[in-house]
C-alpha cells in the first residue's frame, strides 16, 4: 500500500520503519525542512529514534500535498494540538477513497474535541466516515527495535479497521480491532494524565502501594468518563485502557511519568518541559480533560489534583493527602 504518515517524532518515524519493513511504500511528513531533508539523506530519524533504519521504499518530505497525494492511508500522529490545522491543510489533496488513522493522543484544549472529532470537523464527509484510531501499550522506540508490542485499531467501520489490521499487523506488531471509537480514543488520552500522577507519587517516595492504588482508581475515572460519552465499559479493560495505562504509569520510557516524578521532586513544570525536546501530552491533556469533566459533570478525582498541581502551584505532598481523604464510598460508584 502507498502510506502516508504525517508527524516526524518518535511514534511517526516508528510507524513509518514499522510499514515500510512491512513492504509498503511510505512517505513521512515532517513541518521542519531541514529536518525532513536530514532523514530523506540518513535513512534515519538521528534525533528522535535514532537506530532505527528506514526501508528502501521511504521517502521523507516537507511538503504536504506530496506527502499524501495519492496515499491509501494516511495516518496523522502529529502532536495532539498541531492535528487539526496540519489535516486541514492537508484535506484538499487526500485522495477520495483515502482512509485516514489518528495516532495521536490528547484532547484539544480550546474546543474539547478529541482527535476524532476534531478530525471529522475538518476532513471531507466521506474520508471523515471512515476515520480509525491506533491506540495502545506502544513505546515508540519499543515498537522502532522490533520489540513485540500488540494495539488496537478502532474504526466505526469494522471492515476499515479489519483492512488497516491487515496492512499494520507483523510478526512483532500485533493488531486487534474494535468499533468502539469512544473507548480505545479517550483510554489512550486520559492514561497520560494518570501517568503523570503517578509519576508524581514516585518522585515523592510514595512506594508500589500508591501506584497500584492510582492505576487502579485512575482506570475507574477514565471508565467513568468514556462510559458518559458512550463507550463500551469493556474497552477500557483492553490495550488502549488498562494495557495502555499500566505501560506509561510504569515505564521508564514514559515521558508523561518522567514529568510526574520530577514534579513530585519539587521542580517546576517549566523547567522540566524546557529540558525535554519530545511533547509529554499528558500535560496539556490534564487542563482539556479536567475542563470536560466538569462541562459533563463526572467526577474525575485524580485528574482533578493533577491540575491543581500542574496549573495551581498546589504542592503534589498535599494533592496526595486531599485524595486519600476524600469522602469515603463504595468501590463501584
Amino acid at each position: 500500500m502507498r502510506i502516508s504518515v504525517i508527524g516526524s517524532g518518535a511514534w511517526g518515524s516508528a510507524l513509518a520503519k514499522l510499514l515500510g519493513d512491512g513492504g509498503h511504500t511510505v512517505t513521512m511528513w515532517s513541518h521542519d525542512a531541514a529536518l525532513a531533508a536530514a532523514i530523506e539523506e540518513a535513512r534515519e530519524n538521528r534525533g528522535f529514534l535514532p537506530g532505527a533504519r528506514f526501508a528502501a521504499r521511504f521517502h521523507c518530505t516537507a511538503d504536504l500535498e506530496q506527502a499524501v497525494r495519492d496515499a491509501e492511508v494516511v495516518i496523522s500522529v502529529t502532536a495532539s494540538h498541531f492535528v487539526r490545522d496540519t489535516m486541514a491543510r492537508a484535506a484538499p489533496f487526500l485522495a477520495p477513497e483515502a482512509v485516514v488513522v489518528s495516532a495521536s493522543k490528547g484532547i484539544e484544549v480550546e474546543t474539547l474535541c478529541t482527535m476524532h472529532e476534531a478530525l471529522a470537523q475538518v476532513l471531507p464527509g466521506p474520508i471523515a466516515g471512515r476515520l480509525a484510531i491506533l491506540s495502545g501499550p506502544s513505546f515508540a522506540r519499543e515498537v522502532g527495535a522490533g520489540l513485540p508490542t500488540a494495539v488496537v485499531i478502532a474504526a466505526r467501520h469494522l471492515a476499515v479497521a479489519r483492512r488497516l489490521q491487515e496492512a499494520f499487523s507483523s510478526q512483532t506488531f500485533r493488531v486487534y480491532t474494535s468499533d468502539d471509537v469512544v473507548g480505545v480514543e479517550l483510554g489512550g488520552a486520559l492514561k497520560n494524565v494518570i501517568a503523570l500522577a503517578a509519576g508524581c507519587a514516585d518522585g515523592l517516595g510514595l512506594g508500589n502501594n500508591a501506584r497500584a492504588a492510582l492505576i487502579t482508581r485512575g482506570l475507574a475515572e477514565i471508565t467513568r468518563l468514556a462510559v458518559h460519552k458512550g463507550a463500551n465499559p469493556l474497552t477500557l479493560s483492553g490495550l488502549a485502557g488498562m494495557g495502555d495505562l499500566v505501560l506509561t504509569c510504569t515505564g521508564e520510557l514514559s515521558r508523561n511519568r518522567h514529568v510526574g516524578m520530577e514534579l513530585g521532586r519539587g521542580r517546576s513544570l517549566d523547567e522540566v518541559l524546557g529540558e525535554m525536546k519530545e511533547v509529554a501530552e499528558g500535560v496539556r491533556t490534564t487542563r482539556s480533560a479536567y475542563a470536560l469533566s466538569r462541562k459533563l459533570g463526572v467526577d474525575l478525582p485524580i485528574t482533578a489534583m493533577a491540575h491543581r498541581v500542574l496549573y495551581e502551584n498546589h504542592a503534589a505532598a498535599e494533592a496526595v493527602v486531599e485524595l486519600m481523604t476524600r469522602g469515603l464510598r463504595h468501590e463501584l460508584e
